[in-house]
């Protein structure tokens, strides 16, 4: 965050058009710090919606790479004489392409890949291309490995293009690497049969050699480095509603993502019919990005790694007959689901799934904390299944915190019937879910301020603000997500965490939004909501501190004149945070003042991060991505008080030392 030039001027123009306003004076108790701000109070949700798996954050470029699809060469369009077989040297993915001699020198035979909306490359780059291949005549094949224009006048024209020779009639893993001569946004991957040798290939995989980390199966990076700018506090995985999936083949297994890559069976997702308006029959998920995946993920951008599991209901949204769920007799299996996962999380490598995870290449425990049974289940049939898991989980491992659900809506007849249960249960945590338009978010400023402090604590799971018929993302829509976060933080007590949601959406892909991080094949960037949970997680301190606006405490509801604020101290620091969101659409005087300062103390330096847009209505692009940025400057420190102007639709942190 860089200061902006003539912000200071800026700011004193608007200072000198509101002489006349009443200035809000905001008192902090600094001497009185309250409840601890949880190191999970602000984090992510990831779900493998608006291809943000597949296509996304996980790197491997080629659609289908298995040809394990239905139908098995949907990604592919084949040319001379190419066979699926299935036989393969992979139990869970057992098709593969047979390449053979089209019986004509001048008739080529092979295979082009579409990718994800195409596949983007960029000049100079490194891509491996890995396949799993035979000759099962014996004797030696060679394929050829290409990366084509598609926008070349000439479609055969190649940017990369390398050999590949195979001499063995086992199945073997061969690789090479690509380096492309030209950046394209939409290429496709070629491959031809270049002798009349007949060749099996299986399992055929192109990624960047550039991946986050470094990790070969890895991670898109500069997806992966917006996820570890925010410093997540918790990171949520893996949804959502494909955990429960429409039938039970479909939900999310995680016993299928874990172990080796080429093994893990392809699994049908959800949001590939969902919605009409955006249909896409190729979406399905890899499991390339499984557990273990997500796990390392969460240990390497600092977050405590939240695992969701099926609870034997579907959705409920598209299949409600009883006879579609388990049985609460029949969750033994589901139930040792949940226990093996935390052993593959937590366990020795003396243990089954510790030892499973050793070998994938982290002999270290994980150390989870916290695991979610059920998405957004609603009725009696959750809490029923419910209860068997938490009565598991506690007698084998009682230091873990489970997570429950209070049904899809914010406020309502489910959520009123599942609260209770909740607490009945003893559930540590409960996941609300809250899509609501800008007058909600107006309106629940003071939320959490008179929740039963006794019970589990909250998780706001799922949350965005939809803008009255302006279902995308604006800056407005954030401006009032922060005016609602300043209830989170000011409710801290019994707020634990935090996750605003969808996380990820292709630009040519998408089904939901808004979405916090938008992409296409080459580029992303970060929307104005992106950074509101940026300035939340980077400046949450360590402790709430008391705060009355004109000696009234400030409850949030309906803002106050407009305004909405949370006060924190950073023990780490000793630095006062003080969060403050005008949105009305007049300049705001404020006075600052630090009560409880010793008597000969003032403050010694304080900045402010703004964050405001000329537009309510836009937010940043792939193609504009710094529309809409935070702006950092300066500002005047006065003895135990800080007098300034915060502009209409603003949401400013201030920092004070």
């Amino acid at each position: 965050m860089k200061n902006m030039t003539g912000w200071a001027a800026a700011l004193a123009l608007t200072a000198g058009m509101s002489l006349q306003a009443q200035t809000n004076e905001l008192t902090v108790q600094v001497k009185k710090p309250g409840a601890p701000i949880q190191s999970t109070m602000y984090g992510l949700f990831f779900e493998d919606i608006n291809y943000a798996a597949d296509g996304g954050l996980y790197a491997e470029l080629v659609k289908n790479r298995s040809f394990e699809f239905p139908q098995h060469l949907l990604g592919w369009q084949s040319f001379g004489k190419v066979t699926v077989l299935d036989d393969g040297p992979f139990e869970r993915n057992p098709h593969y392409v047979r390449l053979a001699y089209s019986g004509h020198d001048h008739k080529q035979t092979g295979l082009d890949n579409e990718g994800f909306f195409g596949i983007g490359v960029q000049a100079g780059e490194e891509y491996r291309f890995s396949v799993w291949a035979r000759v099962p005549q014996g004797g030696k094949g060679r394929i050829r490995v290409e990366l084509i224009d598609l926008a070349s006048a000439d479609e055969r024209q190649a940017v990369a293009s390398e050999s590949l020779e195979f001499e063995s009639a086992e199945w073997k893993k061969y690789q090479l690497i690509l380096k492309p001569s030209k950046t394209l946004e939409r290429a496709k991957l070629r491959i031809f049969l270049r002798d009349k040798q007949t060749v099996d290939l299986e399992h055929v995989s192109l990624f960047p050699v550039d991946t986050w980390n470094g990790h070969e199966n890895g991670l898109r990076k500069d997806l992966a480095q917006a996820l570890a700018d925010i410093k997540p506090g918790v990171f949520r995985f893996p949804g959502g509603c494909i955990v429960e999936g429409t039938e039970q083949p479909d939900r999310y297994n995680w016993k299928n993502s874990v172990g080796p890559v080429e093994n893990r069976p392809l699994n049908l997702n959800r949001w590939q019919y969902t919605f009409t308006h955006r249909f896409y029959p190729d979406y399905y998920q890899s499991y390339g990005l499984g557990f273990y995946e997500y796990f390392l993920l969460s240990e390497e951008i600092g977050s405590e790694p939240l695992p969701i599991l099926n609870c034997g209901l579907v959705c409920q949204y598209q299949n409600n007959k009883m006879e579609a769920h388990v049985p609460v007799c029949d969750l033994d299996s589901y139930i040792q689901d949940a226990l093996d996962l935390i052993e593959f999380a937590n366990g020795s490598a003396d243990t089954e799934w510790g030892k499973l995870r050793a070998d994938m290449g982290h002999p270290a425990p994980f150390n989870l904390k916290f695991i979610g049974i059920g998405n957004e289940q609603w009725g009696p049939e959750y809490p029923e299944r419910l209860e068997p898991f938490i009565k598991a989980i506690r007698a084998a491992y009682p230091d873990i915190q489970i997570v429950g659900s209070s049904g899809p809506n914010s406020e309502g007849e489910q959520f009123d019937y599942l609260w209770p249960e909740m607490r009945r249960l003893k559930a540590d945590l409960v996941d609300e879910h809250f899509y609501r338009p800008e007058k909600w978010f107006l309106a629940q400023g003071a939320r959490y301020d008179n929740y039963d402090r006794k019970g589990p604590k909250v998780f706001a799971g799922e949350y965005a603000c939809h803008g009255k018929g302006k279902k995308w993302n604006h800056f407005h829509a954030a401006l009032l997500e922060a005016a609602f976060m300043t209830g989170l933080e000011r409710n801290a007590d019994i707020v634990h965490m935090a996750t605003y949601a969808p996380l990820f959406a292709h630009v040519d892909g998408w089904q939901w939004r808004p979405d916090m991080i938008w992409f296409d094949n080459l580029r992303s960037v970060r929307t104005c909501s992106y950074y509101v949970q940026q300035l939340y997680s980077h400046y949450k301190g360590t402790h709430v501190l008391p705060l009355t606006m004109d000696k009234q405490p400030v409850t949030g509801a309906e803002g106050q004149n407009g305004l909405f604020a949370s006060a924190v101290v950073d023990k780490n620091t000793n630095e006062i945070i003080i969060k403050v969101a005008n949105t009305s659409d007049r300049p705001q005087p404020l006075k600052l003042t630090l009560a409880g300062m010793k008597k000969n103390a003032t403050l010694t330096s304080g900045r402010c991060i703004k964050f405001s847009s000329p537009d309510p209505d836009i937010d940043n692009t792939v193609d504009q991505p710094n529309r809409v940025v935070p702006r950092e400057a300066p500002i005047e420190v006065s003895g135990q008080a800080v007098e300034t102007t915060l502009e209409p639709q603003t949401f400013a942190v201030y920092i004070l030392k």
